[in-house]
């Protein structure tokens, strides 16, 4: 932060569903990196260069009362906030506004934390933007500055804490994945396997699936966000399962491929391991000082080589193609890698060189919607000064192995 600047972090609010009900409260994920908080209607306020040191960090809480209690259940004291957070002043929300007005004169400007993320297409007005329109009407003559390049910055680097909650998130899919297996035979429904990993990722301690579980069946698998999971599964048929376990708020990110019966045919198991050999050399390519970018094009002429393997794309094809959108893509047309940590799709500048201590997903794939078959692999890659670690090498991935498990 600048000299002379304090900052301010909001918790998500609670949203409203239908009538009186609500959905389930999803905490905001860099407040939750700055507090550990997980509660609505809080505050976090950073002054480095406060003149009063008890200015320097205030961690503003929902006070609760008997009333609260009875229809809500336990909230933060502000012994519990303080051992949780580790910030020494805790206040009540209210007190928000007067602990504003005591320090602004002796700040230069305010940062302001609002969503950036480039996957990010719908607009939400939030707390953080109530905030900056009302600052700007009561302080002028102040700056207000980004606060989420710098967040950005630092979450997109794992601490060792960080790492732990992401292996545990990991362990937890894996158990969903084994328990699975057996369940799998023809005529059983997509949302029945669904079902199984639910209950398995509860009873493990995670809250549940880390985002929306994509578990698709024959041509489904060709839909890239599939998540009706309403489906069959018939004989013959490969399922495509992309689904993960969060711990902590920590995400896990997966996605394996199995026969409906138990067997790969010859064609299906030519796709799969030409996936499998785009993805075994993408994750080699996870090491410092590469470019998302350039990294994705590099993927992108390995699938190249497969696709003409399979006799899915021509040379002529190639020699033709647009540079904008290459041959390859109408069979890969998604990106390999993105961040991972705190949320699925986390935070990070796709323009940064990679560095050790970052966490991206590998994922190639191949979509064929005209034979009915749709191959992702994906495991979850710490960057190190070494080589890539694979967090997910202990979950099966080889064709010959994921037949073994099923027989």
């Amino acid at each position: 932060m600048k000299p002379g600047h304090f900052a301010v972090f909001f918790s998500n609010e609670v949203i409203n569903l239908n009538g009186d009900g609500n959905y389930p409260f999803v905490q905001n994920s860099n407040f939750y990196y700055l507090t550990g908080i997980d509660q609505e209607e809080c505050i976090l306020l950073l002054f480095p260069d406060a003149p009063k040191p008890e200015w320097k960090e205030i961690l503003f809480i929902r006070e609760t009362n008997a009333i609260i209690q009875v229809w809500e259940g336990w909230k933060y004291s502000k012994s519990e906030a303080s051992e949780a957070s580790g910030i020494h002043n805790i206040k009540f929300f209210p007190e928000f506004r007067q602990t504003l007005k005591s320090l602004i004169s002796q700040a230069e400007g305010v940062y302001i934390d609002v969503n950036e993320h480039e996957r990010n297409s719908i607009f939400t007005t939030s707390s953080a933007h109530a905030f900056a329109n009302r600052f700007r009407e009561e302080f002028p003559a102040h700056k207000i500055e980004r606060a989420y390049p710098i967040l950005e910055r630092q979450r997109s680097f794992k601490s060792p804490y960080e790492i732990e909650q992401l292996k545990e998130a990991i362990r937890i899919t894996e158990a969903g994945f084994r328990r699975l297996l057996p369940f799998l035979k023809s005529g059983i429904k997509e949302y029945e396997l669904e079902a199984e990993l639910i209950h398995e990722f509860i009873r493990h301690g995670s809250r549940g699936f880390a985002y929306e579980p994509i578990i698709a069946t024959g041509k489904n698998a060709c839909v890239l966000h599939y998540n009706l999971n309403k489906d069959e599964c018939k004989d013959g048929e490969v399922i495509l399962l992309d689904v993960a376990a969060e711990y902590g708020h920590y995400s896990a990110d997966l996605t394996r491929c199995l026969p409906v019966n138990g067997s790969f045919t010859r064609r299906q198991k030519a796709v799969y391991n030409a996936v499998y050999s785009v993805f075994i050399q993408a994750r080699e390519m996870l090491i410092p000082g590469e470019y998302l970018e350039v990294y994705h094009q590099k993927v992108g002429k390995i699938m190249e080589v497969e696709l003409l393997n399979l006799g899915l794309i021509t040379q002529d094809e190639i020699n033709a193609q647009d540079p904008s959108w290459p041959a390859y893509k109408k069979y890969f047309m998604h990106g390999t890698s993105h961040f991972l940590g705190l949320d699925t799709h986390d935070v990070g500048n796709r323009y940064n060189k990679f560095e050790a201590g970052m966490v991206f997903t590998c994922e190639p794939g191949i979509y064929i919607p005209e034979e009915g078959i749709g191959i992702r692999l994906e495991n979850n890659i710490l960057i190190t000064d070494e080589s890539p670690l694979d967090l997910m090498s202990e979950i099966p991935i080889l064709a010959d192995e994921i037949e073994n498990l099923m027989q």
